[in-house]
């Protein structure tokens, strides 16, 4: 029998779950209880411990992305989960990039190649584009990592699902101011709130983040809220309804630095940053809604619906000689985004041959617009137009996915999506010797002073392009023993380009990248789950994924990444994660990852400044950005008469290539922290207060590549040692 350990690390890491706010751990239970694994939603689409799953998913709970940190950017947390990295650039001008199993490594900016969701709805769009600062960690329960071949069922990505899911509304209401200050004049304060009436409740957050920067030139603020509505309807249905609203005005990039400049001073910014002031401006807004049902004692019915605005200014550093090209786009980069989608998803339970089984099937249909501009960067002021077009993407797919319990000790699992992804890009920026639709007179282009000739000209980039590809998956699980089981998966996954991604053709002529082809991989993976006694969770997993048509980076110069398929590559590694309390309030828990990420074909690419091919990526280069080992170490010390708990936290990554001719890299690195939160209760009353401490060594070390940058600007330094502190009070009504 799996036994019950409670305590605030299994608490927060093993069971997902929330704890109650400034709430210690609870008294140990008796060492016969029965002890539940995390409870998941992502892998399956219905509520199951992922213990019994035969995948890899783990959960991380409210005390983990809460309690003792800023609570800002999922680096702060991710990186305690196997298989993960978080390259943060040390810009909020960038958004944070995740990489699972080495997919998500060619970024330029945001996420790739893993989807993302936020209670239940899509934080990604239907190309693949995503990011994780719309998450609200303040008033998340729980983050849900998916790797491997399931996440295809989610569609178009092919690394996995990371999903955040906010506090249900409380029983008891209350108000919670809370504060945190930290180095480089940083500061966050918020409010949090939530209630219940008879039959639903709500949970209501809202903050302002500002901070001057680790780097000169990084300064910036984040203003973000987020609500969630709970209403229990009559035959037992839920209906759920979720706003968000983040505002990021005028966020300051520092650019990436030289290896040189690294060395002079690695709180600089790029020279080119000051010249030309690079800053972002990003507001996001949306709503969703989510109604459960059930039809019958088997049968339940799920349908949601969102729909948002999200609008985006960006200042480049480009030369003004290149902007002033014909074909050139400008260095300013602004959109204007409407999206929204719909899903229905049905769920069975019931029996096949005397023994449960699950089938659920579903829809859903997802659709961005953009009204996408550039501009001249005049120095850091908006100039001429420089592009004009309607861009559309549109996605729909289709999946069933079922589970059979075949014995006591058997469970199958298998699952098939189709995915379609739709492409259309309609130009209203055009400069020919016979059409002008840019408001200069004809034989002149806007934001350009050459003449327009019947040889130099900027023509109709309109077209459109579709993908589709069927991804199958299955998986086994077999029970051991009561507390150990083996399981085995093997799936397909593919990954479109996204609409960034085709924007640039390799070769600087005009039009779409239509050329590029998705990305196909073929997943394997065998692991084990096993609870050692009372005190321990192991879980393991080996896993072999080989590509097709790798997507890659072949140039990244004045401001404009284009990109290229490679041939084959290969992902090879194993993940272990290890969660035990040990004696007298101590507990541990250790996450490490080995990963060979490698192409098994050579390609020629671009290096420096180039439209053609002029070198050759041999093969068995590594792929970048992806370290060969990650390690996550943590200890926590917990002293109850004192409402205390203590913890020092280690992490030790590998060595990161900086492009596919690994011609230069970021040496490994490791850094320690340390944090003590103190909690205390009186009546209606809790208090909690936090000392962070992070890179306790002062450890100088790269937090993240920018993959392929022509100028050498390879890298983003991180800051050394930093403080923080933090006070909440909450009431209790």
């Amino acid at each position: 029998m799996r036994q019950s350990i409670s305590l605030t690390l299994l608490a927060a890491v093993v069971s997902g779950s929330p704890a109650p706010f400034g709430a210690t751990a609870a008294e140990p239970e008796e060492a016969t209880a029965v002890r539940a694994s995390p409870v998941v939603v992502t892998a399956t689409r219905i509520e199951q411990e992922s213990f019994d799953l035969p995948l890899a998913i783990d959960a991380l709970g409210a005390q983990v992305l809460q309690e003792g940190r800023a609570g800002v950017n999922v680096s702060e947390s991710l990186p305690r989960v196997p298989g993960t990295v978080v390259q943060n650039r040390e810009t909020f001008a960038q958004e944070q990039q995740i990489i699972l199993r080495g997919f998500g490594a060619r970024s330029q900016f945001g996420v790739r190649g893993i989807r993302l969701y936020a209670d239940g709805i899509p934080a990604s769009t239907p190309d693949g584009q995503g990011g994780a600062g719309l998450f609200d960690l303040d008033s998340a329960a729980r983050i849900e990592v998916l790797r491997g071949p399931f996440s295809a069922l989610y569609g178009n990505h092919s690394g996995g699902v990371v999903q955040v899911f906010t506090e249900d509304p409380p029983e008891r209401a209350f108000v919670e101011p809370y504060v945190r200050f930290g180095s480089f004049d940083t500061w966050k304060a918020g409010l949090k709130l939530g209630g219940s009436w008879v039959s639903g409740g709500y949970l209501i957050n809202g903050s302002r983040f500002e901070t001057d920067g680790f780097r000169d030139w990084s300064s910036a603020r984040k203003d973000q809220v987020n609500a969630k509505l709970v209403q229990t309807l009559s035959g037992g249905g839920r209906l759920q309804l979720t706003l968000n609203h983040l505002d990021q005005p005028d966020n300051l990039d520092p650019l990436g630095l030289t290896a040189d400049q690294v060395r002079e001073n690695r709180e600089q910014a790029s020279p080119a940053a000051l010249q030309f002031k690079t800053r972002r401006s990003l507001s996001n807004s949306q709503a969703g809604a989510v109604w459960e049902q059930p039809l019958s004692a088997s049968d339940t019915l799920r349908v949601a619906a969102y729909f948002g605005q999200r609008s985006n200014e960006q200042f480049l550093a480009i030369p003004l000689m290149t902007q002033n090209g014909l074909r050139h786009s400008g260095g300013v980069s602004v959109f204007d985004r409407d999206f929204g989608g719909a899903s229905v998803r049905w769920t069975r339970r019931s029996e096949a041959f005397g023994t449960p089984f699950t089938l659920t099937a579903g829809l859903d249909y997802d659709r961005a617009q953009d009204d996408r501009k550039g501009f001249r960067n005049e120095l850091g002021s908006k100039g001429a137009l420089k592009r004009d077009e309607d861009n559309l993407s549109e996605s729909w797919g289709g999946y069933l996915q079922g589970e059979w319990r075949a014995t006591d000790a058997l469970s199958l699992h298998a699952g098939l999506r189709y995915t379609r992804v739709d492409f259309e890009s309609k130009d209203k920026f055009i400069c020919t010797t016979t059409v002008n639709t840019t408001g200069t007179p004809l034989g002149t282009c806007s934001g350009s002073t050459l003449p327009v000739t019947a040889t130099n000209f900027n023509p109709d980039d309109s077209g459109s392009r579709r993908f589709s590809a069927w991804t199958p998956v299955a998986g086994l699980l077999y029970r051991l023993t009561p507390a150990v089981n083996l399981y085995a998966n093997a799936g397909r996954s593919f990954e479109t380009p996204t609409f960034i991604e085709i924007a640039y053709r390799p070769d600087g002529s005009s039009g779409l990248n239509l050329s590029l082809e998705p990305s196909k991989s073929n997943h394997y993976e065998v692991g084990i789950k096993a609870f050692l006694g009372a005190d321990t969770l192991v879980n393991a997993a080996l896993f072999q994924i080989d590509t097709q048509d790798e997507i890659v980076v072949f140039s990244n110069s004045g401001g404009r990444a284009t990109f290229q398929n490679a041939g084959d590559t290969r992902r090879r590694g194993a993940e272990l994660s290890l969660d035990s309390r040990l004696t007298r309030g101590l507990s541990a828990y250790l996450a490490l990852t080995y990963l060979e990420a490698r192409f098994q074909d050579s390609f020629p690419t671009c290096t420096g400044f180039c439209t053609a091919p002029n070198a050759t990526v041999a093969a068995g280069n590594r792929i970048p950005a992806v370290p060969e080992y990650t390690v996550y170490g943590e200890l926590q010390w917990e002293y109850r008469p004192l409402g205390l708990t203590a913890a020092l936290e280690g992490r030790w990554n590998a060595k990161v290539y900086v492009d596919d001719l690994n011609s230069d890299f970021a040496p490994s690195y490791f850094v320690a922290s340390a944090r003590a939160v103190f909690t205390q209760r009186s009546g209606d009353w809790l208090f909690q207060e936090f000392l962070r401490v992070d890179n306790l060594f002062d450890e100088e070390y790269i937090g993240a590549v920018i993959v392929g940058d022509a100028n050498g600007r390879f890298f983003a330094p991180a800051p050394g040692r930093t403080f923080l502190v933090g006070l909440s009070l909450r009431r209790l009504f």
